[in-house]
């Protein structure tokens, strides 16, 4: 017993400067434009090597508040992001818009909501967080990347649902937000920040890495790329990587991916080769070396797979 119970105070020490070391992460926000910050993620997936640090969010400051885009992948991030935006400015975090509920964007919401942010999402998230998927994310996500997701982690949801596209004024700053019509998630939203020309683009654009695409409407993906360009800015900071000011350019490798996917695994589909062969026989060299590859490829490719599948359903019904 004794040795049970010497193994299991060392198991609660472990865990205790474990999660000491969590609150110990330390951002350093990059300046973009006179009034936008954002931090960048590493490249590749989640993983307990850069505790979950994968992914970018970003702040606006204004005389009258901060508003934030995103909150980081977990609750020591976005606590990190409170304190490096109070390093930056005295003024309060008034309002959180939340690119798409996935897993690398929101778990840091605890911390804004802590500090008194109210958060803003597009309606059609109602439909992630009533399902089992987000529990099951989280679930996966404590068990990978403890102890910066764990037991305490919870999923918090939007304060204010946006319906459509709307604009609203903080501290003689106007905030553009932009529905997708569904693309990467079905809910996701852009942010322009208009006398900056700042666009915050959520996971629609992904800069010198492979997208994960799963089952996303790609596409709805490539439609809403158009809207990017459309509104012209002069910045761009994607979902990951880094920022963008030739967003047309920075588009074009998610753009040809989304497209090459579609074109091969569409064919496969209209010639009833199985997923599996018609993986095998697809050349990915193009893309393979890019960052995340080896982990979202054939993830990406067996989404689209079924994505196809169901167009092609579709288009045949009367």
């Amino acid at each position: 017993m004794r040795i049970i119970a010497a193994a299991f105070a060392a198991f609660l020490v472990a865990c205790s400067s474990l999660a000491h070391a969590a609150d110990d992460i330390v951002l350093t926000p990059q300046r973009v434009s006179e009034h936008v910050w954002f931090f960048q993620g590493a490249t590749g997936v989640a993983s307990a090597a850069n505790k979950g640090f994968m992914s970018n969010a970003g702040f606006v400051v204004t005389p009258d508040g901060v508003v934030a885009f995103d909150a980081l992948g977990t609750p020591a991030l976005g606590r990190a992001m409170v304190t490096a935006i109070a390093a930056v400015t005295r003024a309060p975090v008034r309002r959180v818009v939340v690119s798409h509920y996935h897993a690398d964007h929101i778990y840091g919401l605890q911390a804004f909501k802590a500090a008194g942010a109210e958060i803003w999402a597009q309606r059609k998230a109602e439909i992630y967080l009533a399902s089992d998927v987000a529990t099951s994310r989280l679930a996966q996500r404590r068990a990978e990347l403890f102890p910066w997701v764990d037991e305490s982690t919870r999923i918090v949801p939007p304060d204010v649902w946006i319906d459509g596209d709307t604009d609203f004024r903080l501290g003689g700053l106007t905030f553009r937000i932009i529905y997708s019509g569904g693309a990467h998630s079905p809910e996701d939203i852009l942010m322009l920040v208009v006398e900056d020309r700042v666009l915050f683009a959520g996971d629609l654009l992904f800069a010198g890495r492979v997208p994960f695409v799963g089952n996303a409407d790609s596409r709805g993906w490539l439609a809403a790329m158009s809207k990017m360009i459309a509104v012209d800015a002069r910045v761009v900071i994607p979902g990951h990587g880094p920022p963008s000011t030739d967003v047309a350019r920075d588009l074009a490798t998610t753009r040809d991916y989304l497209a090459y996917l579609r074109e091969q695994m569409g064919r496969a589909v209209r010639d009833f080769v199985p997923f599996d062969d018609a993986y095998a026989k697809t050349d990915w060299s193009r893309f393979a070396t890019l960052p995340a590859f080896a982990e979202a490829n054939r993830i990406n490719a067996y989404g689209t797979y079924l994505r196809m599948e169901q167009e092609e359903l579709d288009r045949a019904k009367p």
